[in-house]
């Protein structure tokens, strides 16, 4: 039996899972980062074979993906989070062409076509306020758990919207509501319209085409999907059974079991995982724009910070293969 598993080192949560040769979800794994990434991958896929009762061997490929892919010694590929948050997207949901991913740190919309090929992305990376990040510090001043959140800000009767697009400002706009007296659960479901109108316009800015698709942790909470589709006008698919917060930790599953199944039918042996190729010490990584852009030249480093949708490694021996959409 194939048994292929995916992993997103994500900067606040690691996740994992594992798919078998039927494409069927066998097993699932979710913890905190932390700043020990090497570490945190290595503890989730722990986690991962003794929720699905595997062993190590008995995994076929692995396919990386998210902030620390690259520090994964056992992975078979590395794969950049567009690909995998769209090749998963559209697997579980044929319609989906423009995704929204709100992660811990950043907001992704991303526009697909029918084939999960990134068509449009646009990233939110600069400023807290538009992330979960925000709505977890906003939780910590109410005194409640990110558990208790959605719950919580289900209870609003009159949302008390946060203006400030700055989350050092949104914290003091926080303490003031609660000084007026405005009831916590009003200020939490205020900040969760607040986050999904930025979420929103984010989306806008990739071009708005109907098959919407919600992805990250934020999928956990049943107020913030409710401020979404308020904000939006339109329904998001929302994987079932915690599937969202996994999306990217699919993808890089389903694309590495189509990686593994297309080296079957070639009769061609699995590859060698990264720590075989000696590349975890040393890898010097280059990032570059996509084929998107409009340049002469294939590819052009990127000009600016953040995540580049292409990622190319160069190390001798030849590096880990890539997994492709």
């Amino acid at each position: 039996m194939i048994y292929v598993v995916g992993l997103d080192i994500g900067s606040t949560y690691t996740k994992a899972i594992a798919l078998d040769g039927d494409r069927k979800v066998v097993g699932t794994a979710v913890r905190r980062t932390g700043f020990k990434l090497a570490q945190a991958s290595e503890a989730v896929f722990e986690d991962l074979l003794a929720n699905a009762g595997l062993q190590r061997g008995d995994v076929t490929y692995v396919g990386a993906t998210g902030y620390g892919r690259y520090t994964v010694p056992y992975r078979h590929a590395q794969i950049t989070e567009l690909t995998a948050h769209a090749q998963a997207a559209v697997h579980l949901f044929p319609d989906t062409r423009t995704i929204l991913d709100i992660g811990g740190q950043d907001i992704k919309a991303i526009k697909v076509d029918e084939q999960g090929r990134v068509k449009a992305f646009r990233l939110n990376d600069k400023c807290a306020a538009g992330t979960g990040a925000f709505l977890e510090k906003t939780a910590r001043y109410l005194g409640l758990t990110t558990e208790d959140i959605g719950p919580y800000a289900l209870r609003s009767t009159a949302p008390k919207a946060i203006s400030s697009v700055c989350a050092v400002f949104a914290e003091s706009e926080v303490i003031n509501h609660l000084s007026n007296g405005i009831p916590a659960e009003d200020i939490m479901m205020g900040a969760m319209v607040s986050l999904g109108g930025r979420a929103i316009q984010l989306m806008r800015r990739v071009g708005l085409e109907p098959g919407y698709m919600l992805t990250g942790g934020m999928t956990r909470n049943e107020a913030m999907v409710k401020a979404l589709e308020e904000a939006l006008g339109e329904k998001f698919h929302v994987a079932p059974n915690g599937l969202g917060q996994l999306n990217g930790a699919y993808g890089a599953a389903y694309l590495g079991l189509r990686r593994v199944e297309k080296l079957l039918a070639e009769g061609k042996p699995i590859p060698p995982t990264a720590a075989q190729l000696g590349q975890v010490q040393g890898t010097q990584t280059v990032r570059r724009w996509s084929a998107m852009a409009a340049t002469r030249s294939r590819f052009e480093p990127c000009a600016g910070p953040g995540e580049c949708p292409v990622v190319v490694v160069k190390k001798a021996p030849a590096p880990a293969e890539r997994a492709t959409a």
